[in-house]
């Protein structure tokens, strides 16, 4: 998955900080072959649905490790209370039938998209009243009420809501956010919309972790203010590429994306299973 910003640093402080989560891993040897993911449920949710990942490399496949990883992994997420498993399936005929083979059905279309950051165009100004900020200016915990807030419209469901402690280890003190490519329309202290900026200087590529409106706020055309303020920001930081991911139903997202030059490279889909 090269359009991830997924270096060293962040996985090994993913590993270690996350609470909310179970990662199995198969080995041979002293080679890790391939992972595997659980996302726990809130305690409080009634039969929920748990999202899994299982990843082998493709030149290690057809040896029966993801196989034996989703086993285990769909053991973990049923020992947690999962009544259903979400899952997200790569475009291509092998791994849906991967997917397919144990009972998963495929869902919803996911679409990756890139933009080149030299052609973006320039930001947007915040309506009156109104400022936009970098997350260096933003209270953490009102960046995670506006997070929250965002997290029930994902069609695709796999947006997640941590809790506030969780989320301050995971996301807010991840070592690949950049703060300053992160942009934020506040009105007084209140988070109304937001963009979260993943970066890999090294490869010069940024992914846009995540964006969104509160909903009070929807309809002012914010998403596209903060938006063009972190791609432009990011351009102007010598980053030469901008990745992301959406739910191919979500219009209004994929319409602000097509404006700043973003376009569709590949797809994935969802898939759930009833336990």
């Amino acid at each position: 998955m090269p359009q991830l910003v997924m270096t060293p640093r962040g996985v090994e402080a993913g590993l270690r900080n996350s609470t909310t989560r179970i990662v199995l891993i198969a080995v041979d040897g002293p080679d890790v072959v391939g992972y595997g993911n659980v996302y726990l449920p809130d305690p409080e949710q009634e039969k929920p649905r748990v999202r899994i990942t299982v990843h082998v490399p493709p030149e290690l496949r057809r040896q029966g490790i993801g196989s034996a990883l989703a086993e285990a992994i769909s053991a973990e997420a049923a020992r947690v209370g999962a009544a259903s498993l979400l899952i997200v399936v790569s475009d291509d005929d092998a791994s849906k039938e991967f997917a397919t083979k144990r009972g998963f059905v495929i869902g919803r279309r996911m679409s990756r998209s890139s933009a080149d950051l030299s052609a973006v165009p320039e930001p947007l100004p915040a309506p009156d009243g109104l400022r936009v900020v970098d997350y260096d200016q933003v209270a953490p915990q009102q960046l995670w009420l506006a997070s929250m807030a965002v997290a029930d419209g994902d069609p695709s469901g796999l947006s997640d809501s941590p809790p506030y402690d969780d989320w301050l280890a995971t996301a807010w003190g991840h070592p690949d956010l950049r703060r300053d490519l992160s942009a934020a329309v506040v009105d007084g202290d209140t988070v109304l919309s937001f963009v979260t900026t993943t970066a890999d200087p090294d490869r010069r590529v940024i992914w846009s972790n995540l964006t969104g409106t509160i909903p009070a706020a929807r309809g002012r055309g914010l998403a596209k203010v903060v938006k063009s303020t972190a791609l432009a920001r990011a351009r102007d930081a010598g980053f030469l590429t901008a990745h992301t991911g959406n739910d191919a139903g979500n219009a209004p997202m994929l319409a602000v994306n097509e404006w700043l030059g973003y376009r569709v490279t590949g797809a994935s889909w969802t898939g759930e299973k009833t336990l």
